[in-house]
């Protein structure tokens, strides 16, 4: 296990951060604007987001790199802005952290595998996501997030490239398909996932996005049970639904915090938030966790 990991993992679940482009919504983002070109446009709102997840007690924070692949980017009509924002990505939340935690730079899906057709000449998707690992990595990252992918083949190109680079990966799916919502949207389930996933040489795996933390714990749980590795896990603050034209989530910071500490009872060694979680969801997290953790922990000895 990568120096890093061990060291996060010595005192328990480790909280992670909470939604960014809601975060940003919240601010103006346009829906079907790119998060990322904030880095250059608005950094120091950026930065403002990264700092206020470290005030609210993360460990690790994230990087908004999500989109910031060279074939993502096309669809922005912006490939050629791809090295630029993933420095800045890194550089704005390393200065947020002030030190006081880990910056874990985030890569999303190169868009979907049906876009592979329209790859620069010579260029394949690994190349794509490489490109991106190197540029996070020399900018100064401690650890890269591979996050929200919907297609296991995708993913396993993604985590190829990324693991090149020699930091700790995270490799994370969104589970929101099949009769019981328990499956990626290529099909596969919680357990072939871990072992998939492991095999290939994942540090950590896990679930975000998708769908509301409730429904994400028996997936942890059938995660935990199938894989060795440390679980990661950031859901939704519910299952968001459209009222009145605006997109709402349900559940609240303590709810949320409650359901996080069932997480961590259930195998989750990294837990945080994913859309419609704020930095105060992170605070109440952080501070219901930690306390019953220690407490159960006192008890054992």
């Amino acid at each position: 296990m990568k120096e890093i990991l061990q060291k996060l993992l010595l005192e328990g679940p480790v909280a992670t951060d909470g939604g960014w482009r809601t975060e940003f919504e919240r601010s103006g983002l346009e829906a079907g604007e790119c998060a990322d070109l904030w880095n250059l446009t608005k950094p120091q709102l950026v930065e403002s987001v990264a700092r206020s997840y470290v005030e609210a007690g993360s460990r690790i924070i994230l990087t908004n790199t999500f989109r910031s692949n060279r074939l993502a980017l096309e669809s922005y009509s912006h490939p050629e802005k791809m090295e630029e924002l993933n420095r800045l990505g890194v550089e704005l939340s390393r200065k947020a952290s002030g030190g006081k935690c880990f910056v874990f730079a985030t890569m999303g899906p190169a868009s979907t595998l049906s876009m592979a057709g329209n790859l620069p000449p010579g260029a394949t998707l690994k190349d794509i996501f490489l490109d991106q690992a190197t540029i996070l990595a020399k900018a100064g990252a401690d650890g890269i997030v591979l996050e929200s992918f919907h297609d296991l083949h995708e993913l396993l190109i993604a985590l190829n490239a990324a693991k090149s680079t020699g930091l700790p990966v995270v490799a994370s799916v969104v589970f929101d398909s099949g009769d019981r919502m328990d499956r990626m949207a290529s099909g596969q389930s919680p357990e072939l996932v871990a072992l998939t996933l492991a095999e290939a040489g994942a540090d950590v795996i896990g679930a975000n996005c998708g769908m509301g933390i409730e429904q994400y714990l028996p997936i942890c749980k059938r995660l935990h049970t199938a894989t060795y590795l440390p679980i990661w896990m950031k859901p939704n603050a519910g299952r968001p639904t459209l009222i009145h034209g605006r997109i709402v989530y349900p559940t609240t910071g303590r709810n949320f915090a409650m359901y996080a500490q069932v997480l961590a009872n259930l195998g989750a060694d990294f837990v945080g938030g994913c859309c419609g979680t704020t930095p105060e969801y992170i605070q109440e997290m952080v501070r219901t966790v930690k306390k019953r953790y220690r407490n159960r922990m006192i008890v054992q000895m």
